[in-house]
């Protein structure tokens, strides 16, 4: 029996091989839709047999099939209490200052997008790091009397987060429903998470796409880097905060980041907590309905402004192509804070064409990033936004974890998404697009103030980096989609 083993083991082992190189081959040629990407992967399945077909199943595969919930799917009773809000082309026409009629564009683009209403009557407040953000969440928290729901990518086990805890206990003794969605990945940033501590509370807490296995989930990439908190379905909170120490510089904490959180109260929460509640069915199938996690809207304030939910399922690429519109649209001025640029080749395309028509094009990124090779990878292709007319600017630390896009001091993208590859294709993301003079405005004095602190990066200074440098950039750069 042995040496029918020892003979044929061998043969055995190549066909398995060539079976599944086969399978992982054909899936990378038919679902890859950049064809650089798939000759990537068949090359590696073929030439590193078992291993390259195990890491495009664990890294290759981006798409997760997700029914729709909330107001995107089932919620149609809240549907029909929206409609006073929806704001129609015309009521938005009425609404924009006169140059910046061409936006109604953005809005037609965008509609068709998301398959998501305009909605009018929003409050929108910026709020500077987590010693602005915290502390109001907190408060929202503390007068919450029906529900509140979380979803974060970080959650972590220091005095920061145990305040959040602490808050979301007392809400629970109150009454109120609690759902706190973390993500698995995000959750281990410390150790040990906080989720246990959480779930001691009574708080009902779970993990988003969990993956305490490799083979328990092909999905190590598809992780959810929404920031969404939503008391009694009326004030809500999103933006690039994450709960931790780190944001509260008023402390002044080992690590410090800075970062910006907005609060709304207005009809725009309603699409905000869909989103949450599609999330939350997805991963424990528990529906959130009714008046408990969906108040009636109510007029709050003059924003114009609408969701925009982004990830590797029904919503692919829809963060990126609203990137693309706004490019295109944009007449004056372009700002861009983001603290991953990583664009690829479209985008850099589209920053450069719109460079070249006339438009001013700001884009603001951390001098001292706190990923070292995104910033290597960054800087390789850096020439190519340098070389058309782009200006990119170098913040000085504390590291900026900030996103923002403001186009013609009227129309602003806020939320969770980065411009770099996992943002844009691998991760699930949360933007708001706010049509607002008054808030745009302000969004741009805050990106104006960065750019007075930060230095230019010239592309002589690019150019001029020693060949190591330039080598190893170049190589960081081979791995900017899983950077």
């Amino acid at each position: 029996m042995q040496d029918i083993i020892q003979t044929f083991w061998p043969y055995v082992t190549a066909g398995l091989s060539v079976l599944l190189s086969l399978g992982a081959s054909g899936h990378a040629i038919i679902y890859k839709r950049d064809s650089r990407a798939a000759v990537g992967w068949v090359g590696l399945i073929w030439l590193a047999p078992f291993i390259g077909a195990a890491l495009y199943i664990l890294l290759g595969i981006n798409r997760v099939r997700r029914r729709a919930a909330g107001l995107r799917g089932e919620e149609s009773r809240h549907l029909a209490s929206m409609d006073a809000y929806i704001c129609s082309l015309h009521t938005l026409d009425q609404h924009l200052p006169e140059n910046g009629k061409h936006l109604i564009e953005m809005a037609r683009l965008h509609a068709r997008l998301t398959q998501l209403d305009l909605l009018k009557g929003n409050e929108i407040e910026p709020l500077v790091n987590g010693d602005e953000a915290y502390p109001a969440m907190l408060e929202a928290i503390a007068q919450a009397e029906r529900s509140i729901t979380l979803t974060t990518y970080i959650f972590a086990n220091d005095h920061i987060g145990h305040r959040f805890v602490e808050a979301l206990a007392e809400a629970v003794g109150r009454g109120v429903a609690v759902r706190v969605l973390i993500d698995s990945v995000g959750a281990r940033y410390s150790m040990p998470p906080v989720t246990h501590r959480l779930r001691m509370k009574g708080i009902r807490t779970a993990r988003f796409m969990p993956s305490y296995l490799p083979w328990t989930t092909p999905y190590l990439n598809l992780r959810s880097h929404r920031k969404i908190l939503i008391a009694d379905g009326r004030i809500g909170f999103t933006g690039g905060l994450n709960i931790r120490a780190g944001n509260v510089l008023g402390e002044r904490p080992s690590y410090p980041t800075r970062d910006m959180h907005f609060r709304i109260i207005g009809p725009a929460v309603h699409e905000l907590q869909a989103t949450f509640v599609e999330d939350w069915q997805f991963t424990t199938g528990e529906v959130l309905q009714g008046d408990t996690w969906f108040a009636p809207p109510a007029d709050a304030g003059p924003v114009i402004a609408r969701a925009v939910p982004d990830g590797p399922d029904k919503d692919y690429d829809k963060m990126r192509m609203a990137f693309h519109g706004a490019l295109s649209v944009a007449e004056r001025s372009v700002r861009i804070v983001t603290p991953y640029f990583l664009p690829d080749a479209t985008l850099i395309g589209a920053l450069n064409t719109c460079a070249l028509r006339g438009v001013q094009v700001d884009i603001v990124i951390p001098a001292e990033n706190n990923l070292k090779m995104v910033a290597w990878a960054s800087m390789a292709q850096m020439w190519q936004i340098l070389e058309w007319g782009c200006r990119v600017w170098l913040s000085p630390p504390p590291f900026d974890h900030s996103k923002l896009l403001i186009v013609d001091d009227a129309w602003s993208l806020i939320g969770s998404a980065n411009w770099d590859p996992r943002s844009l294709r691998l991760n699930f993301e949360m933007g708001l697009e706010c049509y607002d003079e008054d808030l745009a405005r302000r969004l741009q004095a805050h990106a104006e103030n960065l750019i007075r602190a930060a230095r230019p990066l010239t592309l002589d200074e690019v150019n001029g980096r020693a060949l190591p440098v330039q080598l190893r950039d170049g190589m960081a750069r081979l791995f900017a989609p899983y950077l």
